[in-house]
């Protein structure tokens, strides 16, 4: 039913006509520009006045705004290479990302219905795109590049197309070299699959910003409020008997007079007129009154630990790939942004409607998460064991023996190569890795580096550890041996992703139901400001400095250690599956606790029940309307 049937008033009787007056005006002489100018506005006004106009809006802009966080974290190994970065300080710089969320998400669900929200959404997106504007800025800055010349589901859901598309655009961003506005003559002799290669990770930021201030306009256009809808209107008007002019139960009133807890707890509540120095001062009772609440806190740490693995996962997975199967980043974004991303969505969208469909309640939501995050812990076993080790990088990595070693040493030190430079190259006789051509004795070279061929072959390599004198190596890294298991490395975890992603929207219900009445619309601020602070802002640090332990060679810039070179790929493998693996763990066992919780208070509720007889009609009334009014803050 469109919003502006539920208009009421002069007003929609003048919009309101006959299809003989239709008729009537088109056959007649055009108005004059004065006469039309007040129809216009009136359509233009009645647009801006449907819900379902909102709603479009603002998926569209959480489409873009989520594209400037998700490109971001698709670019992270572009950008630790580009300046230099640890996973750590990587882990650090996607972290800040959510500082500015958690400082002020608490303020504005409470103080965001005092002020014109449409327009206060409007501008904080265009601030959002100018920060998108300013991460692309230490391009233009910096030095060019140098290198060595050789519903509420599907209102979820639709959260998640956002990084989806953040993922596709860097697949087709960091295909372009990070330097294709100044590009030198003759262009570069890197490709894509070369470990020096950086892409455009800059270019990303402007397209999202773009896209961010387009999506922004509509909102200064829309009123302070939207008109009721006429179904909630009749609902309100068939339960109008049972309830006060304040829209409060005579049976809640009754309760409240004779409740020494309600009084006891009346300086907590959350009044509708605080100030923000009173809202600061009440704020922590009202927060350690719903952690004290065991359902909240369980439900919220179930969330802490699930964004905490996606947080990791969405930060690192393009690395991780990278590394362990010898693809490149933008490949990995674009497997990421196809599959991974899209089974998530289908998980929320499916978690949504069995909650719509079903009915669920409490404790059959609690039963939904500890499926899912049982199915999802059994999805990440076998992670464990797709992989493969570390290929030998002479001199780094590697099972060669001590009289080798001392032989490639003696051979390297008559060449004087430089420390510092970095221009791989593979021995593929048998799969061993040199940091340069001059450390495997190299004096010849075949190809041309400017044409931008594919490979370069060295020859005449006097200095290689498998004893063969006056051999050739190839330019680049040596390839992964088990790039086979990469697909069904990915089908795993997205269908482990896919299966958490069931529990975000009953999860979301438990919330609702397990708080005050007066405390849902906090409540919910407060959810997302402790997923921020324990889950989105650390997680991609502990994943960094994880990472990092498994590091075995760090490149040296000015005498200090910065980007990592070489991983040891099983440790590599072992501790970041392991981490994601811990809080899925941790995700399956609160879900199993709010379920133990919420089945012995709904015996303890029987027992009552039988004791004190059933409950009256009017309660039953009551309690619907409880429910519903807490089902429609979502």
């Amino acid at each position: 039913m469109s919003t502006s049937h539920a208009l009421q008033g002069p007003a929609q009787q003048r919009t309101e006509m006959s299809d003989s007056e239709t008729e009537i005006k088109m056959s007649s002489k055009p108005e004059s520009k004065s006469q039309t100018e007040p129809v216009q506005k009136r359509l233009c006004s009645n647009l801006f006045l449907s819900i379902k106009v909102f709603v479009l809006c603002h998926s569209l802009l959480q489409l873009a705004q989520l594209m400037i966080s998700g490109y971001l974290k698709s670019s992270i190994s572009t950008i630790e290479k580009r300046f230099g970065l640890s996973s750590q300080t990587s882990g650090l710089l996607a972290a800040f990302n959510e500082v500015g969320n958690t400082t002020l998400i608490v303020f504005v669900s409470y103080f965001g219905s005092r002020v014109h929200r449409p327009r206060l959404i409007g501008l904080g997106a265009v601030l959002v795109a100018l920060a998108g504007l300013l991460m692309s800025l230490p391009h233009f800055i910096a030095e060019p590049y140098r290198f060595d010349h050789v519903d509420l589901g599907i209102l979820f859901a639709v959260t998640l197309i956002g990084p989806g598309l953040a993922y596709g655009l860097g697949s087709l961003m960091l295909r372009f070299y990070v330097d294709i506005d100044r590009m030198p003559e003759g262009g570069t002799s890197l490709t894509p699959k070369d470990p020096r290669w950086v892409g455009a990770w800059w270019l990303g930021f402007l397209v999202s910003a773009g896209a961010v201030t387009l999506t922004a306009l509509p909102y200064f256009f829309f009123p302070r409020e939207m008109p009721k809808e006429k179904q909630e209107l009749s609902f309100r008007k068939h339960i109008s008997p049972s309830l006060d002019d304040n829209g409060e139960s005579s049976l809640n009133k009754q309760g409240t007079r004779n409740s020494p807890e309600k009084e006891k707890d009346g300086e907590a509540q959350i009044a509708p007129d605080l100030t923000v120095i009173q809202f600061i001062k009440i704020f922590p009772q009202v927060l350690l009154r719903n952690l004290r609440h065991p359902i909240f806190l369980l439900v919220v740490l179930a969330q802490v630990n699930m964004s905490s693995m996606v947080a990791g996962m969405a930060t690192f997975l393009p690395k991780f790939l990278e590394r362990q199967f010898s693809v490149t980043a933008s490949f990995a974004n674009l497997l990421i942004g196809s599959i991974s991303i899209p089974a998530a969505i289908v998980g929320i969208m499916t978690g949504g409607i069995l909650v719509h469909r079903l009915h669920l309640g409490p404790t059959r939501c609690a039963a939904v998460g500890i499926t899912g995050g049982l199915i999802c812990v059994v999805f990440g076993l076998p992670l464990f064991f797709m992989g493969c080790p570390t290929h030998p990088i002479a001199n780094v990595y590697g099972p060669s023996s001590l009289l080798e070693k001392e032989d490639f040493l003696n051979c390297t030190q008559k060449c004087s190569c430089s420390k510092s430079d970095f221009n791989p190259v593979c021995d593929t006789w048998n799969r061993t890795e040199y940091l340069t051509p001059c450390q495997a004795g190299c004096t010849g070279m075949k190809g041309d580096p400017g044409a931008g061929q594919v490979s370069i072959t060295y020859t005449n390599c006097r200095c290689l550890i498998s004893g063969v004198k006056d051999s050739s190596v190839t330019s680049g890294s040596c390839e992964s041996s088990c790039s086979h298991l990469l697909l069904p490395f990915i089908l795993f975890i997205s269908l482990g992703g896919a299966m958490g992603s069931i529990t975000h929207t009953p999860s979301f219900m438990l919330i609702l139901r397990g708080v005050k009445n007066e405390d849902k619309s906090l409540a919910v601020g407060m959810q997302f400001m402790l997923q921020r602070v324990l889950a989105w802002m650390p997680s991609p640090v502990i994943h960094g400095i994880a990472i990092d332990t498994a590091c075995v060679f760090w490149a040296d810039t000015c005498g200090t250690r910065s980007v990592c070179r070489y991983y040891d790929h099983t440790r590599l493998r072992h501790r970041f599956i392991g981490l994601q693996f811990f809080y899925k763990l941790g995700t399956l066992v609160c879900f199993t606790l709010v379920f133990i919780i919420l089945r012995q208070q709904e015996k303890e509720a029987a027992r009552s029940r039988s004791q004190h007889g059933s409950v009256s009609q009017e309660e039953k009334l009551i309690l619907s309307s409880e429910k519903r009014s807490g089902e429609s803050i979502v």
